[in-house]
């Protein structure tokens, strides 16, 4: 069974409460936090070692993304980061020092954002290392970006550039919380995901809750440097824009703004943040679809996002 539909038979019967405005299915958790002017967001996430990281990886590192994953389920949400609580997991016959610069990463970036670390766990893991991070942050009440929100002629951006983050993206990449927290101060954004499992597959998610479609204009789709780069290196390598639709790891902001917002909040991001690009990559339909659109017209998109379970993980088809 992929991913996803474990995923969906999993949450199917969960319990709840009334104060739960937001359950599993979402980039957090909301929850109503009664005389605050806020609702709490939670998330959860974890760096397994053969999955997020491999064992020469640099320490720091391992840690700094343990904690930036969840970071960047926050910023998704238009949130604040509070504190967390870590888990580790250990292979017998562990190396302390290594654990120790482990821990170091993720609290130099804790630091960074002013999130507390609060607690955890340890415990013994025959396959390797791994962290798993609980998240506790907070939104003004009802301000929480859903994915659910997208709307037909709605404009679809994207931040920054995407595709081939194994060549070391994936280790640094900077949660968008400032940029997450400024848009929503300033435009009204309909739907938010960050992408983790790569653009195919976290837009079909934005679509799917939002029960719409989108067209994506090929000639859009914001390639890295590193993406391409691999193509020339290798022959066995993902063409660039299949990589830029399906690596994942990316870690940037998809969203969705009414259409006659689209130009001023491009003129705006500029003066904001110069140094980060952002492109709007296509347009929400009525029709629950995904589509391409390229010089030649519009093709059915069939590309997958990255999917832990399936035979192909990478969701290419190849």
């Amino acid at each position: 069974m992929e991913e996803f539909a474990l995923i969906e038979r999993l949450v199917r019967d969960l319990p709840t409460r009334p104060e739960v405005l937001v359950p599993a299915g979402d980039d957090c958790a909301v929850i109503r936090a009664e005389g605050t002017g806020r609702d709490w967001l939670f998330k959860t996430d974890a760096v397994v070692e053969g999955v997020h990281f491999t064992a020469e990886a640099p320490p720091e590192k391992i840690g700094r993304k343990a904690l930036a994953r969840c970071l960047s389920d926050v910023a998704a949400m238009g949130g604040h980061p509070l504190a967390a609580l870590v888990t580790v997991g250990l292979a017998q016959g562990y190396d302390p020092e290594q654990v120790q610069r482990v821990y170091a990463g993720l609290a130099e970036l804790a630091r960074r954002y002013e999130v507390a670390i609060v607690g955890g766990e340890t415990t013994r893991n025959p396959g390797g290392m791994f962290l798993s991070v609980a998240l506790w942050g907070w939104v003004p009440a009802g301000r929480a970006v859903l994915r659910s929100g997208a709307r037909v002629g709605d404009a679809i951006f994207v931040t920054g550039e995407l595709g081939g983050s194994a060549a070391g993206k994936h280790l640094d990449f900077e949660p968008r919380l400032a940029q997450a927290r400024w848009l929503v101060e300033h435009f009204e954004i309909h739907a938010m995901i960050d992408l983790s499992d790569g653009l195919a597959g976290d837009l079909r998610h934005l679509l799917r809750a939002s029960g719409v479609g989108a067209e994506l204009l090929k000639r859009a789709i914001p390639i890295s440097r590193a993406a391409k780069e691999a193509a020339l290196r290798s022959s066995t390598a993902k063409p660039p824009l299949v990589a830029a639709l399906t690596d994942g790891e990316d870690f940037e902001l998809l969203f969705t703004v009414a259409s006659r917002d689209a130009v001023p909040l491009m003129d705006a991001w500029k003066k904001a943040f110069p140094d980060l690009k952002l492109t709007c990559i296509g347009k929400i339909l009525a029709e629950p679809t995904l589509v391409l659109r390229d010089r030649q017209g519009v093709q059915p998109l069939s590309l997958q996002g990255y999917q832990h379970f399936s035979r192909d993980p990478s969701g290419t088809g190849y």
